[in-house]
């Protein structure tokens, strides 16, 4: 497995685009919390939070996490070298595990230059350090949680097809579907247990409950088996390839 790790690694460092695809997640969150004008602004908002970090993050990640993965297995399938793979004194989840956790470290390691903006706003904050220290640090391990989810999500969608195009596709409409989707099927729904049930079923509810501070266990719990189910889905469409 740590072999397929370094594997994928020095795979996506070695090209430019690991580079662009970190660059530009990197990008937009600096102009949208510092150069833009807008809600999102950290300059207008008037109080020292990151809020606006971490609402973007989830959306950002919707597009990061599938361009990293797309071409785990894609790409694999189409040159042929796939075949070769699996020859190779390795399990089929090792195979996938390797992998899904050189995404996840690269997803990590885009997000991991965002601290300076806490440090930023702690440095502008009146008096300097007046910031809240126990939300911002819930929301960035939330952001982690979300990045593992993603990623194994989009790890699996690779998995289905040879084109990385269709399997970045894929990998977003289901990120999106299990982020937001269920938050908008609350809508069809009355009452408020079943409401929270579906709510529940979902993504968002989870992060926003890591977000405030607290890590809970049935959030952790959660993100856990999610990317559990998407990794032995993988595993499984593998090995009947």
């Amino acid at each position: 497995m740590l072999s397929v790790l370094k594997k994928e690694l020095r795979s996506f460092f070695s090209s430019a685009t690991g580079y662009i695809v970190i660059g530009i997640f990197l990008l937009l969150t600096g102009l949208f919390l510092w150069v833009i004008p807008g809600e999102f602004n950290i300059l207008e908002a008037g109080y020292a939070n990151t809020d606006g970090l971490f609402y973007l993050a989830p959306w950002l990640f919707l597009m990061l996490c599938p361009a990293i993965t797309m071409r785990f297995f894609a790409e694999e399938k189409q040159t042929g070298t796939w075949e070769l793979i699996i020859t190779k004194p390795l399990t089929t989840r090792q195979i996938v595990l390797g992998k899904y956790f050189a995404g996840t470290i690269l997803v990590v390691l885009a997000l991991i230059p965002t601290l300076i903006y806490f440090y930023t706003v702690s440095y502008l904050a009146e008096p300097i350090g007046n910031v809240d220290a126990g939300q911002f640090w819930g929301s960035f391990i939330g952001l982690i949680f979300l990045a593992a989810v993603y990623t194994a999500i989009g790890t699996f969608t690779s998995s289905l097809t040879k084109n990385q195009i269709i399997a970045f596709i894929f990998a977003l409409v289901l990120c999106f579907f299990f982020y937001y989707g269920f938050d908008l099927l609350t809508g069809f729904v009355s009452g408020g247990t079943k409401m929270q049930f579906i709510e529940n079923l979902g993504i968002h509810a989870h992060y926003k409950s890591i977000s405030r501070g607290v890590i809970d266990s049935s959030d952790v719990i959660y993100f856990l088996v999610l990317s559990t189910v998407f990794l032995e889905l993988t595993v499984l469409k593998l090995k009947r390839s």
